[in-house]
């Protein structure tokens, strides 16, 4: 029957998968690729020694990034927020009242949860 796998399929499959792991030239461009990388990281670490003011000007700017994507998830939670509000106030009230107390149960729920992880 050609349906039925023969009895050393599995086996070739895990060799073929194997010997792709092991490809010499996959694994000499992936250790090229992290030495060229950490050359280049030393580079830049000894660039930013030498230069304390250009060390402090990419702080800020990493911090200013951080801030500014904490400020955009902000935002998004807003609208997220703003429109579950908009649609809660278009549903009828007895509709608005029963899921209201749904999205309050399970957001107390999540944030018990969150306290409880974080103790």
């Amino acid at each position: 029957m050609a349906d039925t796998p023969s009895a050393g399929e599995p086996l070739d499959v895990l060799l073929k998968s194997t010997q792709d792991l092991l490809r010499p030239e996959e694994l000499v461009r992936e250790a090229t690729r992290d030495l060229v990388k950490e050359e280049i990281r030393r580079h830049l670490e000894k660039t930013l020694r030498e230069d304390p003011k250009l060390a402090q000007d990419l702080k800020d700017a990493v911090r200013d990034l951080l801030a500014a994507r904490a400020m955009e998830y902000a935002a998004l939670l807003r609208v997220g927020t703003t429109t579950a509000r908009l649609g809660l106030s278009a549903m009828p009230p007895d509709v608005r009242r029963a899921l209201t107390q749904e999205l309050v149960d399970l957001v107390a729920k999540e944030l018990g949860q969150i306290a409880e992880r974080s103790l």
